[in-house]
């Protein structure tokens, strides 16, 4: 009789390797922090400035109502952000809103060179919408002492 020599047995191994998956996290951190800069919200609109507090940092995202240069009525509610938009389909969308939400935060943002007259025209839209107080957005005041 020969003697039997068995192979010993390997044992299994059940550990689970992390290292693609910290590939992949690092890959997508890497173009989301690439991306979200270039991600900005809302028209592009020169502001008048002046020295005013600004928002709780803890507070909900405002709905900001827009007009630009040419007088032009945008509203940042979704997709709708770059939409120009008429004074009716303003008025549905923030009855919506304000359906949704009664007390959200309603901000004019006007470019500083657009005349007084449009900006108190949104106001109105607003205002005959629902909205029980509106603020108006401003860039910091570069001369304040």
């Amino acid at each position: 009789m020969q003697p039997s020599f068995r192979r010993p047995r390997k044992k299994l191994v059940s550990d689970i390797n992390v290292v693609p998956y910290i590939d992949v996290m690092l890959v997508l951190l890497i173009v989301f922090m690439i991306t979200a800069p270039l991600v900005t919200q809302g028209v592009k609109v020169n502001l008048p400035q002046a020295a005013a507090q600004a928002l709780a940092e803890n507070s909900t995202p405002p709905i900001i109502a827009t007009i630009d240069r040419q007088g032009l009525y945008y509203l940042s509610i979704d997709e709708t952000s770059k939409q120009v938009l008429n004074s009716e389909q303003i008025t549905a969308l923030v009855k919506a809103q304000l359906a949704k939400n009664p007390t959200a935060q309603f901000i004019v943002k006007g470019d500083g060179h657009v005349p007084y007259q449009h900006v108190i025209n949104l106001m109105v839209i607003l205002q005959n919408a629902g909205v029980p107080s509106i603020g108006l957005m401003t860039d910091p005041d570069n001369n304040e002492k």
